[in-house]
């Protein structure tokens, strides 16, 4: 008899007292393999235990940060890339259109379209914004004038 291995993300322990670097740690490493699994049975565990995760990490949003996590949160400079999150105008256009057509057609539970609605909203707005935002600055120069990407 052949015993399954389970897919080691499925044992990881969600333990009441991890803090909420652990938990983001553990929510990036659980939606990698989701989005890299073809496997439904696992996509399905995943996704649960990704559900999990952040729940229990939405719960912590509020506390304060931990005594012995402080420390890592004080810099003597700014980070050079902090985070972003930056799709392209296609990709963002593709989320605004997914999430309006899952609306529209009715195809989430209640209880998640206000959340799905509030989103759409706020990608909507960036998207309009990005879209209409300046893309070049004018410099005067000796030679005349030039246009340039740079400082924006």
């Amino acid at each position: 008899m052949t015993t399954v291995q389970p897919h080691p993300l499925l044992t990881i322990p969600l333990t009441a007292n991890a803090d909420f670097t652990t938990l983001a740690d553990h929510c990036e490493q659980f939606v990698e393999a989701l989005t890299e699994s073809d496997d439904l049975a696992l996509r399905l565990a995943l996704g649960g235990r990704l559900i999990s995760c952040l729940s229990q990490l939405r719960a912590t949003l509020n506390d304060p940060i931990p005594e012995h996590l402080v420390e890592r949160f004080i810099v003597d400079k700014p980070p050079v890339n902090p985070p972003r999150f930056e799709p392209d105008s296609e990709q963002l256009c593709g989320y605004c259109l997914t999430l309006a057509q899952l609306l529209t057609g009715r195809a989430l539970p209640s209880w998640a379209e206000q959340p799905m609605s509030d989103l759409l909203f706020g990608l909507v707005g960036y998207f309009a914004a990005d879209l209409k935002a300046p893309r070049w600055l004018r410099v005067h120069t000796a030679d005349g004038l030039l246009f340039t990407c740079e400082g924006l």
